[in-house]
C-alpha cells in the first residue's frame, strides 16, 4: 500500500562532497530532502527520468565518480559488491537512502524522458496498481528537477518563458494538482517523472506539503511531500 510520496531534486550539488563551497547555498534543500525521506517506510520505489526505461533493483551499488568525486552509494544495506553505472536519479536515491534511512531498500523506476504525457500517466497508474497489491507500506520518492533554463548561466541556457512554467510546476507540487502536472510543458527536465506521479495519485493526494522551493544555479528545485488517499488510486477504482 502507498504510504507517502517525497519530492526531491536530483541535483548532485545537494551531495556535500560534490558541492564544495556551494554546500551551504543548497543546505535548505538538502536538509528538507533528508528530513522528508527519513519519514518514509523501509520499502521505497523511486521515480526518475533517463535515456531509456529501466528498473534498477535494490541490490545495486553505484558511485558519483562520474561527477568528479568518488562517493559510493547503494540502494539497500545488503547491495551486491559490484558497482554499476547508474543514471543520476538512481545515484541520488542511493545517496539519500544512505543518509536518511540506511535500513531502507529502494527500487528505482527510470522512465525515458521522451515519453508523452499519456504514456507517463499510464505508467503511474500501473505502478499504483502494483503498490496497492502489496500489504507492506511503500514510500515513493520522486527524484526530478524543474526547468533548467531560468537564468542566463543556467545549464540549459536562458528561456524567459521558463519562469512562468517553473512557478506553475511549483504551485502544482505544493497544492497536489495532478491535473496540472499532466499538462506540463517539455521544458521541465523531470516532466515525465512528475506525470508518472500524476498517474500514480489519480485525482490528487489527500494532503500536499511544500518544504522548500527555489532555483539555485538557474534550475528549479522543489522539496515536499504528498500523502495519497488510502486504498486504490482514483484511476484504478474507475477502471475496476
Amino acid at each position: 500500500m502507498l504510504s507517502a510520496v517525497v519530492l526531491t531534486p536530483s541535483a548532485p550539488v545537494l551531495v556535500p562532497e560534490l558541492a564544495g563551497a556551494a554546500a551551504a547555498e543548497v543546505a535548505d534543500f538538502r536538509d528538507a530532502a533528508l528530513k522528508a525521506a527519513a519519514a518514509l517506510p523501509d520499502l521505497w520505489v523511486a521515480i526518475g527520468v533517463g535515456a531509456a526505461d529501466q528498473t534498477i533493483e535494490a541490490d545495486t551499488r553505484g558511485t558519483f565518480a562520474g561527477y568528479g568525486v568518488e562517493v559510493p552509494v547503494a540502494l539497500s544495506p545488503d547491495a551486491a559488491p559490484a558497482v554499476r553505472g547508474l543514471p543520476l536519479c538512481a545515484l541520488f536515491t542511493g545517496w539519500l537512502r544512505g543518509q536518511a534511512s540506511p535500513a531502507a531498500r529502494a527500487q528505482v523506476r527510470v522512465y525515458d524522458a521522451d515519453h508523452d504525457a499519456d504514456r507517463a500517466l499510464e505508467f503511474g497508474r500501473l505502478l499504483r496498481a502494483e503498490i496497492d497489491a502489496t500489504d507492506d507500506p511503500v514510500g515513493v520518492l520522486v527524484v526530478a528537477d524543474g526547468a533548467n533554463t531560468l537564468t542566463p548561466p543556467a545549464p540549459g541556457g536562458y528561456d524567459p518563458a521558463a519562469t512562468a512554467a517553473q512557478a506553475a510546476l511549483d504551485d502544482a507540487l505544493a497544492s497536489g494538482d495532478s491535473a496540472a502536472l499532466a499538462g506540463l510543458p517539455g521544458g521541465i527536465v523531470g516532466r515525465v517523472a512528475y506525470q508518472v506521479l500524476a498517474g500514480l495519485v489519480g485525482s490528487g493526494p489527500q494532503e500536499a506539503t511544500e518544504l522548500v522551493r527555489g532555483a539555485p544555479y538557474g534550475v528549479g528545485y522543489f522539496v515536499g511531500t504528498w500523502h495519497a488517499a488510502e486504498g486504490r488510486s482514483a484511476a484504478t477504482r474507475e477502471s475496476a
